[in-house]
């Protein structure tokens, strides 16, 4: 048996000093020191030595374990060692390089416009105001005088978590909030994403954005909502824009009004983007309803206001000469790069 041990010392040693990496090390700790390796065979075998070769055969047996360890470990360090070394070889860096620039990335698109849009509203005296998406019915609709089972309700298909909660369809609800809060004189906007199950095409998107505007003071008429938007208009796209104001319908607004302004793709013939009618809508607007007012603690009797809410993609896509909103939310890179 001391023959077997010295045998299985001397294959171990040779073997260890050969291999060459990590893997090829285990193999061989567990084929010797295993617990169906060949040392621990012969361990298990020391049952059948006389009581005096026993305590001989164990002694020799613990100093082979010994050795094998101590030349196992010794071998992974240096197995360690030559790995990093080769990788540190095949790694190597040049500091002298001169180092590499990261792309930085700019505002979208929509960002821009949008920026531009405060400004515009902050130099006539506006304040910016901000409300939650995820809204009550109460004010996204019923203040807004849209009870329940309202037919206008149908337009703003929307997208509901509870019977009272939901995804906002406008930022109107933020203009409620205010009025509540806030005792006139009122100026402010409040733009943000909202939400309707609108199908998508050229100019429809279920997600979207809006700036919605509100003015409540005492002699505010009609006359000062059309020059504020014009205002507002040729600020941003030049004073030779051509818009137009044709009677509509809100249930939060009486009198109200739609604003187009002349298509900038057919410069009013009539094409794609325009759906033919040389116009595109830019917003809706209209006098503050009386019953509005009054919901929020305004008296309609002292007090009279306008309000408005804007498509920021529509604009966007103006100034841009973009005549797919799709664009907007695609992420391609070779579409925002340019802006």
């Amino acid at each position: 048996m001391k023959e077997a041990l010295q045998a299985i010392l001397t294959k171990a040693q040779e073997q260890l000093r050969a291999a060459g990496d990590l893997k090829a090390l285990d193999e061989i700790r567990v084929a010797v020191l295993g617990k169906k390796g060949e040392l621990t065979g012969i361990l298990k075998s020391m049952g059948k030595l006389s009581p005096e070769e026993r305590p001989v055969i164990g002694q020799l047996a613990n100093e082979v374990r010994s050795q094998i360890e101590a030349l196992l470990e010794e071998r992974i360090a240096e197995v360690k060692e030559e790995e990093l070394s080769r990788r540190l070889q095949a790694e190597q860096l040049d500091v002298t390089l001169p180092g590499q620039r990261r792309p930085l990335g700019k505002k979208h698109p929509l960002t821009q416009v949008l920026d531009e849009v405060k400004e515009i509203f902050l130099g006539m005296g506006f304040s910016v105001v901000q409300g939650p998406e995820v809204e009550l019915d109460y004010y996204n609709f019923e203040a807004l005088n849209l009870p329940k089972d309202h037919p206008a309700r149908d337009t703003q298909d929307t997208f509901y978590i509870t019977d009272r909660v939901l995804l906002r369809t406008q930022t109107s609800g933020v203009q409620v909030r205010v009025m509540e809060k806030q005792k006139p004189p009122i100026r402010a906007i409040s733009p943000g994403r909202v939400y309707r199950s609108d199908a998508v095409d050229a100019t429809h998107s279920p997600l979207f954005h809006q700036i919605e505007g509100l003015v409540v003071d005492k002699g505010v008429t009609m006359a000062d909502l059309k020059g504020t938007l014009e205002i507002f208009v040729k600020h941003l796209y030049g004073n030779d824009t051509v818009v137009r104001f044709r009677p509509h319908h809100f249930p939060f607004t009486e009198p109200s009004a739609e604003m187009d302004a002349q298509c900038f793709a057919c410069h009013g013939e009539g094409c794609r983007l325009c759906k033919g009618e040389g116009w595109i809508e830019i917003l809706g607007c209209g006098m503050v309803h009386p019953k509005v007012l009054r919901g929020c603690g305004i008296d309609p009797e002292e007090y009279s206001g306008f309000a408005f809410g804007i498509g920021l993609e529509r604009i966007v896509m103006r100034n841009f000469n973009i005549d797919d909103l799709r664009l907007f939310y695609e992420n391609d890179l070779r579409f925002l790069s340019q802006f």
